[in-house]
């Protein structure tokens, strides 16, 4: 099984260094509970079971942990293809002792993507469905340390990743503007000092300065937290401006699922939304061992 094209690269050796960062928050000395009633050397096949609809997402990674502790993983299932309650996501083997001490682990990490990932499914295919050509993106509001697992889990999903960190792009925001004092000069200044490797985006609250961003040269036109009609108007705007064409559109502030179609039928190019990772509901997942093994 192999991860989504953007993080097929990534060396095993950093992932399994982070996925063993995890590991030794919980186990410390070990798990004493499994040490007091288990005896060694059992071993088990267990299976991960979807308890709710849910899109898979860090079965990868489930993988990864179990591989590094000395179990295997038998069977799984494809990710980003939705499967019902009561679908089996993996199939393990090995030691009691090994398995019951990265249960709680291993099942964090993956209810969580896959809630991620779920969230973000919905979103996509309510664009989708209305005919839409709206990319869903993810934003920065990722728990810290789990950036990687959060934003691979948007794009399992069918989401777009957004930027990983700061160096990814300029996104002038309103603090920067605060600071320079103007839209035009914010963006002419990052021009300069930016290479030609790296696109310029800007947040923008209201109309004008949308059109005064898009005619300075900004790649992208962020419209933050502006209701649907300011977004039209803005939309309009760089339209009898002749700048549509010369800038992405991207709508960002307060967007949920509730809200998505009003401002995705404004026909932006991106929607971004901190709510499918920061504000994301775990799937329920359980571990459920099945059977001595032989």
């Amino acid at each position: 099984m192999k991860p989504p094209h953007l993080f097929s690269n990534i060396p095993d050796k950093l992932l399994q260094e982070k996925l063993l960062d995890f590991l030794k928050e919980d186990i410390s000395m070990g798990d004493i509970t499994t040490q007091a009633t288990i005896s060694d050397n059992i071993r088990v096949e267990a299976q991960i079971i979807a308890k709710e609809t849910l899109v898979p997402a860090g079965l990868f990674e489930t993988r990864a942990l179990l591989e590094l502790v000395g179990a295997e993983v038998v069977e799984s299932v494809e990710e980003g293809v939705e499967v019902p309650a009561g679908t089996a996501l993996a199939k393990t083997k090995g030691e009691a002792h090994t398995i019951l001490l990265v249960e709680r682990t291993l099942l964090n990490l993956l209810m969580r993507m896959c809630g991620i990932a779920t969230a973000t499914r919905r979103l996509v295919r309510k664009v989708e469905e209305a005919g839409l050509n709206v990319r869903i993106a993810a934003t920065r509001k990722t728990a810290p340390g789990l950036r990687y697992f959060d934003k691979r889990a948007v794009v399992v999903g069918g989401g777009d990743p957004h930027r990983f960190r700061l160096d990814d792009a300029l996104l002038i925001k309103d603090n920067h503007i605060a600071l320079v004092g103007d839209v035009q000069a914010a963006v002419r200044r990052a021009s300069s000092a930016a290479s030609f490797t790296k696109k310029i985006e800007i947040e923008v609250q209201t109309t004008e300065d949308a059109v005064r961003a898009a005619q300075a040269g900004a790649d992208i036109v962020l419209l933050d937290n502006m209701t649907v009609e300011e977004v039209k108007r803005s939309i309009s705007a760089l339209k009898q401006k002749k700048l549509r064409s010369r800038v992405l559109v991207e709508i960002s502030g307060g967007i949920t699922e509730e809200n998505l179609l009003p401002y995705a039928k404004t026909r932006p190019d991106i929607i971004s939304t901190g709510a499918i990772t920061h504000s994301v509901k775990s799937s329920n997942i359980s571990l459920e061992i099945t059977r001595i093994a032989s």
